[in-house]
This record gives C-alpha cells, sequence and structure tokens, in this order.
C-alpha cells in the first residue's frame, strides 16, 4: 500500500519492538518521537497514522496528541499499543500480547483504508462545490450500533455500559446475532461469556470469511487459539465499562467509514441521498413520489404508503428504524425521515394488504435495539394507506397522517 508521509510511532522508553517489525515490512517509513515531541510532530510531518507505545509517561499527554490528531485531515488513525487505562474516543486500543505484528499491521491497513475514503470523499465534495467535514465534526458513536452477543453474569451489565453511549442489539445464541448481522448496520460485535470455545471459533471464522464482516470490530475476552482474518479483533478481559471502553474507538471508527461510505454514494446521487439515513432527502421524496402516484394512475397498478412513527424523545430510535428500513426495503421503494421523529415509505406495485405485511416485517426487525435505558425500544407504531383513483401525493400522505393521528389517540 503506497502512502505519502510517514508513520509516527511514540514512546518513551526505547524504540518498541512493533516499530522494528514495521521497518521491517517495507510498507511504510517509521519515524520514531518522544511523548513531548509528539504534537509538533504531526503537524509538521504530516503523517499517515501515530503509534503510541503506552506507557506511564505516555499516558498523562495521551488526550492533548489525541485532541490534536482528531482535528486533521483527512482521518489520521491513532493507534494505542498495550493500553492500560480508558482512552481517548479516537484511539484504537491493541494488544501486543505476544508479539504478533502481522496483526498490528493488518489493524494498521484497515485504518488506513478509513482514511483513504476519508481523502476520496474531501475530494468529491470539492468537486460538487462542498465542504469537507472533518471527523471531529461528526459524532459517529452517537449514530452507531454494536451486536452483544452473550448469556452470563456480565452480560446485563455490558449492555448498560454499552447502552449508555451507544445503540445496543442484545443477542443470546450465535443464531439470533447471524439474523440481525444480515439485516442491520452493525459497526461492532461485543462477544461475551456463555459460549464454548468451538462455537466461538466457528463464529469468528465464519466473520473472518465473510467480505462483509471481515472489517467489523470484535471484541471478545475468550481466549483464542487459532488466528482469524479479522484485523480489527481485540481480546479484552476486566469490567464490563473498561470493556466498553475499549470497545467505543474501534466502534468509532467503523461508524465514521460507514458514514463515508453513504456520503459517497449521496454525493453519487446528486445530493438527493441523506448521508445519515440512505434515504431520499425530502426534497426528492416529495418529487419521486408525485411522479408514482402519476404513473399509477396512468397504468391502474397499485402504490402504498406507511409511516414507521418513532418517540420523537429519542431519535437513535428514529435514525435506526431509517437505517434498517434503507437496508431492507425493496429497490423499488423508497423513503424519507422527517424532523418529526417519523419515516414515510413509499411502495411500488403494492396494494394495501402487502403494504401491511410489508410493513410488520420492517417494524419486527427494529424491536431488539435498545438506546440509553434498556427499555427504550425502536418498535415504531405503523399506519398504512394506499393510494385511491383519485389521490393525489398530497391526499395520499394526509390520509396516511390522519391514519397515523387515529393510531395515537
Amino acid at each position: 500500500m503506497s502512502q505519502q508521509g510517514p508513520v509516527i510511532v511514540v514512546s518513551a522508553a526505547g524504540r518498541p519492538s512493533f516499530a522494528t517489525a514495521l521497518d521491517e515490512a517495507r510498507i511504510f517509513p517509521v519515524i520514531d518521537v518522544n511523548g513531548n515531541d509528539a504534537p509538533r510532530a504531526v503537524e509538521t510531518l504530516q503523517p499517515v497514522a501515530v503509534l503510541v507505545a503506552m506507557q506511564d509517561t505516555i499516558e498523562r499527554g495521551l488526550n492533548t496528541l489525541a485532541r490534536r490528531i482528531a482535528t486533521q485531515q483527512p482521518y489520521l488513525p491513532l493507534i494505542a499499543v498495550d493500553p492500560k487505562i480508558a482512552l481517548p474516543e479516537n484511539a484504537l486500543p491493541f494488544s501486543h500480547a505476544g508479539g504478533n505484528s502481522d496483526r498490528l499491521l493488518a489493524r494498521l491497513r484497515a485504518a488506513l483504508r478509513v482514511r483513504t475514503l476519508h481523502a476520496t470523499v474531501m475530494r468529491r465534495q470539492a468537486d460538487a462545490g462542498g465542504t469537507p467535514i472533518a471527523p471531529s465534526a461528526l459524532n459517529p458513536v452517537r449514530d452507531a450500533t454494536v451486536l452483544l452477543i452473550g448469556r452470563g453474569a456480565s452480560y446485563p451489565a455490558l449492555s448498560v455500559s454499552l447502552g449508555e453511549r451507544i445503540g445496543v442489539v442484545g443477542a443470546l445464541s450465535i443464531e439470533a446475532a447471524a439474523k440481525h448481522l444480515n439485516v442491520r448496520d452493525i459497526d461492532g460485535i461485543v462477544l461475551g461469556e456463555g459460549f464454548s470455545a468451538r462455537v466461538v471459533d466457528a463464529f469468528l471464522t465464519v466473520l473472518a470469511e465473510d467480505a462483509r464482516f471481515r472489517n467489523l470490530p470484535v471484541l471478545t475476552s475468550h481466549e483464542l487459539a487459532s488466528a482469524y482474518d479479522l484485523p480489527n479483533l481485540e481480546v479484552v478481559s476486566g469490567a464490563p465499562a473498561y470493556i466498553a471502553n475499549n470497545a467505543l474507538p474501534l466502534v468509532r471508527q467503523h461508524a465514521l467509514e460507514a458514514h463515508l461510505s453513504r456520503t459517497l454514494r449521496a454525493i453519487d446521487a446528486g445530493g438527493l441521498l441523506d448521508a445519515r439515513t440512505g434515504l431520499l432527502t425530502p426534497a426528492a421524496f416529495s418529487r419521486d413520489l408525485a411522479t408514482a402516484v402519476y404513473q399509477t394512475a396512468q397504468c391502474g397498478s397499485g402504490l402504498s404508503v406507511a409511516r414507521f412513527a418513532f418517540d420523537s424523545g429519542h431519535p437513535r430510535a428514529q435514525l435506526d428504524g431509517a437505517r434498517i428500513i434503507s437496508r431492507l426495503m425493496r429497490q423499488m421503494d423508497f423513503g424519507v425521515a422527517h424532523d418529526d421523529g417519523s419515516v414515510v415509505v413509499a411502495f411500488a406495485e403494492t396494494d394495501l394488504r402487502a403494504a401491511h405485511s410489508i410493513a410488520r416485517r420492517l417494524s419486527s426487525v427494529m424491536r431488539h435495539t435498545s438506546h440509553g435505558k434498556r427499555d427504550v425500544r425502536a418498535e415504531p407504531v405503523v399506519t398504512v394507506a394506499t393510494m385511491l383513483p383519485e389521490d393525489s401525493a398530497k391526499s395520499l400522505l394526509a390520509r396516511l397522517d390522519e391514519e397515523g393521528r387515529r393510531a395515537a389517540s
């Protein structure tokens, strides 16, 4: 992988062994600096990544260094090697136990792919006349969802520790986890207790063999007997709060990558897609619905609309639902997220009965995500209306809103 800048290695106690391994790989120029010089080196050397060998003297200045790195564009990966403390949100943990430098190189390459993606988005935004957005201005953790798998005594505490910061989807079995992975946008996996070594090995092997999941952050306390092609796999043990703190930086990076991918799709669509949800913008939805109503009236086929009304006091529930709908709806369908906490979807060539069935299936997927308190769920109130011969787009939506008010009362 060709890169323009160097990799900075920060250490306070001589050259760490992983820096030598980076040299031997001959992929990146490596520059060693001490902790005091690290912030200035980031500004002057314009590195592609910063790796920090965590020691007591380095820990005291890590927050300052992390804040400086967070302002850099494009995204600048910061990897903390063998951390013993709670890390800043943009410092990726890496356990170097056993001296496996291949894992570090894989972790670094995965982070650099996110940097390359961000550089591509910046270039495309500039070409389109837009203003590039810095990672520090996005807060991707706010929009992230973690899959928590487990059935041991630590499961409730892990759910609370993670749920205080991000959306959590719980799964008590590997089979349930597989279903969630296939229908949701997941930004990380925390694999808890309650599974045998054989089950854990089979699960990680399947993840590594599937390109959709290979780069997902996976945190587990299980001792692993095999190596897996999972660059963001991390073995972490300790209190639930410590595990959650180690998970968040890796989850944040994946959520940033997902946001950048949606932003590219939005640019390709001429700004008609919302980069947060993957659905249409309100103006684009209104235009497409008017066209669909006209075409339906001309050819005599069916057209139905569904309104998914979420609790407006929990906007994450709406976002999670919008992304599920964007992922699962048919290619012929289109939707929009509104400021009132609702998502409206138009089902092309669909009668009322079929629309009810589709809406129920979509709604059922949303029931298993918790946000903040564990009893706050993403399940919406669903109303459906179908187009009548005399309908316009405006009257169809008005009838849908009337049905929604009736259902709410």
